[in-house]
């Protein structure tokens, strides 16, 4: 007898075995580690238990869809929602429709069901369901070096490379710029001026943050905030990399007043400093709003290959199919869901 019903912490055990079926044991504990911060210490489940979703064959656990619980804000209006994250299945049992099941499941409780970095599998069967497919979302990249050009890099190359990284370094930075090592209450303010210019953006408040960017056990960020006076105006959150053979800086996560662009770029200011002294070749961020990009391109970022799929099904509010037509006024970056790993 097949049945799904939700996680509690009876089931850990379990779902410990699951994963070491699925991946082995090494990968297994490994996860392991990471899904004890992602699910167990949610602040977004407030004391509940973790919103997964697990599937039972005459009582044996056998699969689990773990989606990642969170506020979302469709145009100022507040919701829970989740992104679908951690889904297997047994080997044996696959192939029979049991994604189908868990998928609905977990739709069916849940405010939205978003989902952002899908496998094919997984895309597949969200076309098959028939959820708002918003496409790829785009990426745009700053090359720093001739090797992010798949070029050899020449005297006057490494001469041009060392002048604008001198001019990056030495060029002061406002004093409202600063690196922080948690986020406080001025984030949360931030968050309440501009979080409702935004058609779809998570909740960024400073106890979203502090769990997301600050306490997270499997990658280190560094953070910088811009503030006037006692209010602060937007943050960046960045990372390095080794990706394709190239040095490569991530901006993970950001925001800012989308009306405010001078935030943007003191911060994207800040980024490039960090991103000479690491010697990257090239800056990648992921980023949907107009504004934003805008302000990017100026700032002398061009459009690379997108990757990153997204759906969103909004359950909790009755919209528009209008309102899925495009991501221009949304807010989504690779900091968001779980794919920046």
């Amino acid at each position: 007898m097949l049945n799904v019903d939700r996680y509690t912490a009876a089931d850990r055990t379990a779902v410990e075995e699951l994963f070491r079926r699925m991946r082995g044991a090494e990968a297994a504990d490994a996860v392991l580690r990471r899904w004890e911060w992602q699910y167990e210490q949610n602040p977004a489940l407030d004391g509940r238990d973790p919103l997964i979703w697990l599937l039972r064959c005459d009582g044996d656990v056998i699969g689990q869809y773990a989606t990642m619980p969170v506020r979302l804000s469709i145009s100022g209006r507040e919701i829970d929602a989740a992104w679908g994250m951690d889904v297997m299945i047994l080997p044996e049992h696959q192939g029979k429709g049991l994604g189908r099941l868990l998928f609905e499941t977990w739709d069916r409780h849940v405010g939205a069901s978003i989902g952002l970095g899908l496998t094919d599998a997984s895309h597949s069967l969200f076309k098959k369901l028939q959820w708002p497919d918003m496409g790829r979302v785009p990426r745009l990249v700053k090359r720093l070096s001739p090797r992010a050009l798949n070029a050899p890099e020449r005297p006057l190359d490494r001469a041009l490379r060392t002048a604008r990284s001198a001019v990056a370094t030495w060029r002061p930075l406002s004093a409202d710029v600063r690196e922080i090592q948690r986020f406080d209450d001025r984030v949360t303010r931030l968050w309440e001026r501009v979080g409702g210019r935004f058609a779809f953006a998570v909740r960024r408040d400073a106890t979203y943050l502090n769990w997301k960017l600050c306490d997270a056990p499997h990658v280190t960020y560094t953070i910088a905030a811009v503030h006037r006076g006692d209010e602060m105006r937007g943050y960046a959150a960045i990372r390095h990399a080794e990706q394709q053979g190239m040095r490569v800086m991530i901006l993970a996560d950001f925001l800012a007043d989308p009306d405010d662009p001078d935030a943007l770029r003191l911060l994207l200011r800040w980024v490039e400093r960090h991103a000479f002294a690491a010697k990257a070749d090239v800056i990648r961020v992921f980023v949907t709003h107009e504004a934003f990009t805008n302000t990017m391109i100026a700032a002398g970022y061009v459009t690379g290959p997108a990757t990153l799929r997204l759906v969103a099904k909004i359950n909790a509010l009755d919209l528009p199919s209008a309102y899925y037509g495009s991501s221009s006024d949304w807010h989504v970056t690779i900091g968001d869901s779980d794919v920046d790993r």
